[in-house]
Order: C-alpha cells, then structure tokens, then sequence
C-alpha cells in the first residue's frame, strides 16, 4: 500500500497543479458537443476505478528507484513529434457559465520531467465559420455552440495542432479543500483587492488587503478571481493579461509547497472535486513518471500574441491577436525539434 499512495499522491499534486489556474470557475452548464464544421482562422493565420492491489504491483519498482530525468527526444519536425512523442498534452478548462474564462495548456514529458504550461487569453481572436458577430470572434464563445470537442479543436490549432489527449476541470469546492490541506498558500497581492457581484453564481465577494499573506482556501479562490475593482480605475493595468501573471505567480508557491507536502489529506479532501476524462490507471502511471519532478521543471508562459482593439459588425472590442509564427518556435524548443542541417 506505501507504493500505491506513493505513486497516487503524485499523480493527484501533478493533475492538480496544472488544473488550480483553471480552477476558480467551475462548469455549471454543459455545452452542446454537436458536429464541428467550422474552419477557424485565428491571429496572425488571417493573413496566412484500478484497484489499489494492482497498482502496487504495478509501481512497485518505483520504492526503491527515484527515477532519474532522462534527455529529451529529438525529432526532425513538429508533425514528427506530435505523432511520436511520449509528452503528453492536457486542457485546462475553468467556465463562467457557458464561457470559457480560463484555458490552460499543458504538456509534460515523461522523460524529462518538464512541465510547460501556457495560459490562453479569453480574448484571443478566432473566427469560426457562421459565427461573425464581435463577441463569437474570441475563444472564450467557442464553448457555447461546441462544448469541450470544440475548445480543443480551437487550443489545437493554436498550438500548431497539437494534440490535447486528456482535460481537466475543478470546481470551487475543490480549490478550497486543496488549498486549506496543504495548509494555505503565500502570496504577494500587489494592491488592495476589492470587488462585490451579488449577481454571480455563486456570488462574488472579494476583500484582501495589499501585502504578502498566507491566504486559506477562500482567500485563494478570492485571488485567483480577481480581475477588476467596481470602478474602473480599479484593477490591473494590463487587464486579464495581469490577472493571468497573478495566477501564474500563485500556482508558483503553491507547487513549490506542495511538491514537499505530506499529501494524503490532500488527496482525500480534493479528488471528488477533480472532473477529468484522465484514468485512475492514467493518472497513476503518469503520476509515477512524475516522481523526482522539481520546482526547476515547471515553466509557466501565455500564449505568444498581442492585445489589440478590432470592430466587426459595428461593435469595437479588445481581442488578444495569438502569434502562431512563435507560437511554432516556442513548440519547437519544447519538443526538441531539430531540422535536418543540408
């Protein structure tokens, strides 16, 4: 049974982490998985239950062996690698009723231990076909009309159509009981944080002060909310592009806590909460090539891109323009590409 708890309290810390940046808002309506037939067109691409006996058994040999990182595959191509490499790709979903507000892609290598996680703005421009209304033009709509199928159509693509093998999804509850059993997480909040919508579902209320405080389960979930004040002169400067470094510097301090944290209370308190179409078996086997994982592994990014004001139909607003040329040289250092010299 040690090796069992061993090797799940890894995979639980692991899926966990890439799952908190999306965790603050959870799917209370699912969308409507119908057939896709859309061409999407986005940014700068306009102009061009395993039984605990078993597991044992099957991890066993990790007790005694603390699996060193191996050097990375190297292929000749991203096509080349997105068919044969070991990495493996997750989607981070975290919904405002039927919209996506936060999207993260992962993707981890089981060799290397490197962990690669980039947030996708709300905003970034896509245009599905039949859908040229200003608000149907950002990423975050695509839920709606396509469910999940259609989310990971339009994440893919972005990546240079990666493949997306699993995704993950948290409600608040979950959030709450993971923070509170590792006992809080420590943060800076950068300025006073001050917001009321007793209209939300659940309502929102936040209240912190400036400083650096060990926040519990509420405050977290306060935090990681969080993208403007009541008045306008309210809120980061940098809009939700701040609100996503703010997360990422918290998912930083909690992995660097929970990576040296006794966990089976935070297994037992949060994975009820845990909604994913990953395995138990899944989860273990990567949770096992997981182990010996450190804080110099994980590297947090957003999508390579710019914010820009465009109108369609009349209707002016922000979009986040994605960079999909350096998008492909970001995904080409991950996945070790190198083309053959002539």
């Amino acid at each position: 049974m040690k090796i069992f708890w061993k090797v799940f309290a890894v995979s639980f810390v692991f899926f966990a982490i890439i799952t908190l940046l999306g965790s603050y808002s959870y799917m209370k309506t699912k969308g409507r998985e119908e057939d896709l037939d859309f061409t999407i067109i986005g940014g700068e691409a306009e102009d061009e239950n395993i039984r605990e006996e078993e597991a044992e058994n099957d991890y066993e040999e990790y007790e005694n062996n603390n699996e060193e990182a191996k050097e990375p595959e190297s292929f000749s191509s991203l096509e080349e690698a997105f068919y044969n490499s070991k990495r493996i790709n997750v989607m981070v979903l975290g919904m405002e009723d039927v919209r996506t507000d936060t999207i993260i892609f992962a993707s981890f290598d089981p060799d290397s231990k490197e962990v690669n996680l980039f947030s996708v703005p709300r905003d970034t421009y896509i245009h599905r076909k039949g859908y040229d209304l200003a608000e149907q033009r950002k990423i975050n709509a695509i839920y709606e009309s396509h469910g999940i199928e259609g989310v990971k159509k339009a994440v893919s693509y972005l990546f240079q159509g990666a493949p997306i093998h699993f995704y993950v999804k948290i409600d608040y509850e979950g959030v709450k009981k993971i923070v509170d059993s590792i006992g809080g997480v420590e943060v800076v909040v950068p300025f006073n944080m001050k917001y009321d919508d007793p209209t939300a579902d659940p309502p929102l209320h936040i209240n912190l002060k400036a400083g650096r405080q060990l926040l519990d389960g509420d405050k977290a979930l306060q935090f990681i909310r969080y993208r403007k004040g009541n008045s306008k002169k309210q809120g980061y400067i940098d809009g939700d592009l701040g609100r996503i470094k703010a997360q990422q510097e918290f998912i930083k301090a909690f992995i660097d806590k929970a990576l040296s944290y006794r966990l089976p209370t935070v297994i037992k308190n949060g994975y009820p909460y845990v909604e994913t179409d990953i395995s138990l078996f899944e989860a273990l086997y990567y949770g096992s090539k997981a182990l010996g994982i450190k804080m110099d592994h994980i590297r947090l990014d957003i999508l390579p891109g710019r914010a820009e004001f465009r109108r369609y139909g009349g209707r002016l607003l922000s979009y986040y323009i994605a960079n999909l040329k350096e998008t492909k040289k970001v995904l080409e250092n991950i996945y070790n590409v190198k083309p053959p010299e002539n």
